[in-house]
């Protein structure tokens, strides 16, 4: 009679508990995704129906009408929507794609090599910029101040510098690297401003790519770092002994291993860039304005006008989405698939 009694662990929970648990996991679906289902059936209403009060079912509680997208793709706001939308698109999808060069390469030598900078050469630096910036401030040339800066570190560093035997570590660079995410950025925007100010930057691409790669950085490095790091390093000892470089290790063998990180990285900073707000908000004005600030302006100047800001909104997000549904079985991946076959 054993083997005709049911058996049970948490690998095969019982009938009420898998019922249980779908019921939890529908609701908690329904209330993710009802504020997208919210700004879809919104773009499709007209101005009275979303003022006259809440109506969910299209054909059933009021007749769809596509007023609200010819007025934002076709009429008075076409063509500042297009602007906008290159804008982000162009600012987000750069600025990712050079800070996942950048960081990969930055995360991957604090996995492979060992790094033992001075206390004293650090803070000598420090010094040196800092001096660079208050000669600036004084009216003196830019490449005037750069020179002396750099001519008065050279000396700091061959003589006083040396003298300090206290180093760092990788820890202690990843750290400090990962610790400016957590400053926040409204701390650092007036002074952001007034450096693209003084270089006639402000409205421009460049602008926000670079400010965009300076704060995701951190992320960046942070993922990717733990990502190296489980990776086995007898696959490039491997390499290193069949004579290939470096560089010929970490794109050949590295980053294509890391390809579910990757992905996943690559869409968190997307995202970041896609929907940031007050760095656009601070250094743009027209040319460069992006569509979270234009959403934002629309809101603040003509009211809450739901039904075109939820087309707005769907134009935003419709790109990110697509392209996470399209590297989700990347992301699906397990970390070593295909690199111990054979």
């Amino acid at each position: 009679m054993r083997r005709f009694q049911p058996t049970f662990s948490i690998y095969t929970p019982r009938a009420l508990g898998m019922v249980l648990t779908y019921l939890v996991l529908i609701l908690w679906t329904i209330i993710v995704l009802f504020p997208l289902y919210w700004m879809v059936v919104t773009s499709f209403k007209l101005p009275i129906q979303v003022n006259s009060g809440p109506v969910y079912l299209p054909f059933v509680d009021f007749q769809p009408s596509l007023h609200a997208w010819q007025y934002i793709l076709f009429g008075d706001l076409a063509n500042d929507t297009r602007r906008q939308y290159i804008n982000t698109a162009v600012v987000a999808t750069t600025s990712t794609i050079l800070v996942m060069g950048i960081g990969s390469m930055a995360a991957y030598g604090l996995t492979r090599f060992q790094y033992q900078p001075r206390l004293g050469m650090i803070v000598s630096f420090i010094l040196c910029v800092v001096l660079a910036i208050i000669l600036a401030l004084l009216r003196v040339p830019i490449a005037l101040a750069i020179v002396v800066a750099v001519a008065l570190f050279v000396i700091v560093m061959l003589t006083i510098a040396k003298r300090f035997r206290r180093s760092l570590g990788n820890n202690d660079i990843a750290f400090w690297m990962v610790s400016q995410r957590v400053l926040p950025p409204v701390a650092v925007v007036i002074p952001i401003y007034v450096m693209y100010q003084q270089l006639g930057l402000l409205d421009t691409w460049a602008a926000l790519i670079i400010t965009y790669i300076a704060a995701n950085l951190p992320i960046v490095v942070w993922l990717m770092r733990d990502y190296f790091a489980t990776i086995p390093l007898e696959l490039e000892e491997c390499a290193a002994i069949d004579g290939a470089s470096r560089y010929r290790t970490f794109w050949s063998i590295v980053l294509p291993l890391s390809v579910p990180g990757f992905v996943a990285t690559f869409l968190f900073v997307l995202v970041f860039a896609w929907n940031e707000y007050l760095f656009a908000l601070f250094l743009t004005n027209a040319n460069a304005q992006t569509l979270p600030v234009s959403i934002a302006a629309q809101n603040a100047t003509r009211g809450p006008q739901w039904w075109y800001m939820s087309v707005l909104v769907l134009i935003m997000i419709a790109p990110v989405i697509v392209m996470a549904l399209l590297l989700e079985r990347y992301m699906a991946k397990g970390l070593l698939v295909g690199a111990v076959k054979g």
